[in-house]
């Protein structure tokens, strides 16, 4: 598992860096459209919107399971180990149910609405559907990192 759990977070970060330097230049060519050549383009903004929503949401999942996100662990550090252990395994169980019913349910019937009514973008003309979709292949990707995290926690009974 542990090979798996190296595997995603090399392609999450590679799509992640791709995503970033494709919003870094998306901004640029908007910047140099509307000061240099004096014309604005519409896709541009459009694409910007969309690619910080993929960036964010995958970004988190990412961090999640990195476990490096933001976090008020301060209550956490007084427990003994075995009580660290325990309480981390409910937080990761509850982010499993989390992710399944909110993101993966939830999204999933999102993006199968949008899909299915045929919304699409103003400028760029992509259906809406596959914007959402970053949803629920977060939320699998959240409830994968939740099994890898409480195998950790079961197995060593510490942090």
């Amino acid at each position: 598992m542990e090979q798996l759990y190296q595997k995603i977070n090399r392609l999450i970060e590679m799509v992640l860096v791709l995503i970033f330097a494709l919003l870094v230049l998306d901004v640029l060519w908007q910047v140099f459209g509307r000061y240099v050549l004096g014309q604005s383009f519409s896709f541009t903004e459009e694409f910007a919107r969309f690619a910080l929503i993929w960036l964010s949401i995958l970004g988190a999942a990412y961090l999640n399971g990195k476990r490096e996100h933001l976090s008020m662990d301060f209550l956490l550090q007084k427990l003994s180990p075995e009580k660290l252990a325990k309480r981390m395994q409910v937080i990761e169980i509850l982010m499993f149910v989390f992710a399944l019913v909110v993101m993966v349910i939830g999204g999933g019937n999102l993006v199968f609405t949008t899909l299915h009514l045929g919304q699409v973008s103003p400028a760029m003309h992509v259906s809406l559907g596959y914007v959402y979709a970053i949803v629920p292949m977060s939320g699998l990707l959240i409830m994968f990192y939740s099994i890898y995290n409480m195998r950790f926690y079961s197995n060593n009974k510490h942090t």
